[in-house]
């Protein structure tokens, strides 16, 4: 077996890099389920399958094209792979507004190959979607997208490793997790509060802090464990305040490395991300 989980999304704020330092919250305990539901890259699912911590594995995300994507991932990778090949190629005819001409497919279809080479394609590899479930966001003209005999065999090695043993949902977290139980583990990684209030609005859904606070109550009440990503700093900016102390979690502090939209504006600055542990655990 690699070291590594596979991967195959390029997504900012993926926790691909953090993913050992979220498991290791878990000491070598090990779940029926572990849920998922703002799965974007899934890449603590797919950490937690390469290390066999759970029987099943449920992703998902509000996003009903991304979790299309997810679905497709699963039950036809290899035609997934194929129409990525056919778009990528194609770009080399219209350089100039072939990205425009696939957004405006994805978002007429919400065809799964057309959203994988708009994540592949876009700018700082930042996905932005508008509150409808459109893709709004620009290409990145400085390079064409990770190439496809890269991406196919990580999509292979993707499916392999949860075919048969994952679920894919969609629509509002808490529904996702209607059946999850204290055997099971949910990972929470939902928008940060800082970056879905106000004019700063990178989500096609935020998240109301009272709303998650009433939630992460009803997973305690329930006995259902729990790790949440939420605030964290940049420097000295900070990304939403402290969660009350009233629901008992434990909160540790994981270093994320350089911050890359500092990068991107020339400045050095580094990440700090809140790890909220539920009790018990």
């Amino acid at each position: 077996m690699s070291q590594r989980p596979p991967h195959f999304l390029p997504y900012q704020g993926s926790k691909r890099l953090l993913a050992p330092q979220i498991l290791a919250a878990l000491g070598d305990r090990r779940f029926r389920r572990i849920y998922e539901p703002f799965a974007g890259s899934g890449a603590v699912t797919l950490a937690a399958a390469h290390r066999s911590l759970a029987d099943a594995f449920v992703l998902g995300d509000s996003l009903r094209s991304l979790a299309d994507l997810w679905r497709q991932v699963l039950t036809d990778p290899a035609v997934l792979a194929q129409g990525y090949e056919r778009l990528w190629h194609a770009q080399e005819l219209d350089r100039d507004g072939h990205f425009l001409s696939i957004r405006a497919e994805f978002n007429q279809s919400a065809n799964p190959a057309a959203l994988l080479y708009l994540l592949a394609r876009c700018a700082k590899n930042a996905p932005r979607f508008n509150q409808s479930g459109a893709f709004n966001q620009a290409e990145d003209r400085r390079r064409r997208g990770v190439h496809p005999a890269r991406l196919t065999p990580q999509l292979m090695q993707v499916a392999a490793l949860l075919q048969g043993r994952c679920e894919v949902r969609d629509g509002d977290f808490a529904d996702q997790l209607r059946d999850a139980g204290p055997d099971d583990l949910a990972y929470l990684d939902p928008p940060y509060e800082g970056t879905s209030v106000g004019r700063d609005r990178r989500y096609h859904q935020g998240l109301n802090r009272e709303r998650l606070v009433a939630e992460l109550q009803h997973l305690i009440d329930r006995k259902v464990p729990f790790l949440l990503s939420y605030d964290g700093r940049t420097g000295d900016r900070r990304y939403g305040e402290p969660l009350p102390e009233r629901l008992g979690l434990r909160r540790l502090e994981l270093h994320a490395g350089r911050s890359s939209q500092a990068t991107l504006a020339g400045r050095v600055e580094w990440t700090v991300e809140s790890l909220y542990v539920s009790g018990g655990m």
